[in-house]
């Protein structure tokens, strides 16, 4: 189905911020309800009961919520920072070029204020951590990186992390709920994972130069 044959879908894409219009929203019909799907360098937030779903190899997902607004997101970021400014690196073409929020410091800071804008306190931030995987030998230990750097930062900003699943050199797909705080985790077939590592070895040159097997798990 494409995501406006949905009412659902439209009026969601209707009602969310801007910078997220051009997002990919479907209707899920075993969850009864809108996901948005990110790819890497993207970040989604949201205080409608939307799903935020992506899928992980050596990246990093932090999926950020305030647990009494039921206001949160999700990001989706392959390398842990950077020293550029965020003019450098075009965060103004998030429609053309998601440049920014492929580092992880951006990523978390622009997924943070955003909450925090839209009504969200600080003190009141949880999070979850995902990804992380070694699913690319060339890209030796970025996966721990990525992970050691989500850790970091968010020990820094003081938000407490509820649940984890990272490392080992397992695909993930990650579906949040911001709403309720609910995370499913399903580890994909390393026999399916081609594409995962395609993308992810095409995404990493990108920045140098410039249903599947598994248990689902709740968190």
């Amino acid at each position: 189905m494409r995501r406006c044959d949905y009412p659902e879908v439209s009026q969601c894409i209707a009602q969310c911020l801007p910078e997220f219009s051009q997002i990919n929203h479907y209707w899920d019909k075993e969850r009864s309800r809108v996901v948005a799907k990110i790819l890497p360098g993207e970040f989604y937030m949201t205080s409608d009961n939307v799903a935020i779903a992506t899928t992980l190899g050596s990246c990093i997902s932090a999926c950020i919520w305030d647990d009494r607004a039921h206001i949160g997101g999700m990001n989706h970021f392959m390398l842990p920072l950077t020293n550029k400014e965020a003019h450098e690196v075009n965060w103004g073409q998030r429609d053309k070029n998601a440049d920014a929020t492929r580092y992880g410091n951006f990523a978390m800071e622009h997924l943070i204020n955003t909450i925090l804008k839209a009504g969200g306190r600080k003190v009141n931030l949880r999070a979850k951590v995902f990804g992380g995987a070694k699913v690319i030998n060339q890209l030796s230990d970025v996966g721990q990186k990525n992970i050691n750097f989500a850790y970091e930062y968010l020990e820094q900003e003081g938000i407490d992390i509820d649940g984890v699943d990272v490392g080992d050199i397992y695909p993930r797909k990650v579906v949040f709920e911001p709403y309720s705080g609910r995370a499913f985790v399903k580890r994909l077939n390393t026999l399916h994972n081609d594409t995962i590592i395609q993308r992810e070895n095409d995404y990493s040159s990108q920045i140098d130069h410039d249903d599947v097997s598994g248990d689902v798990e709740l968190f």
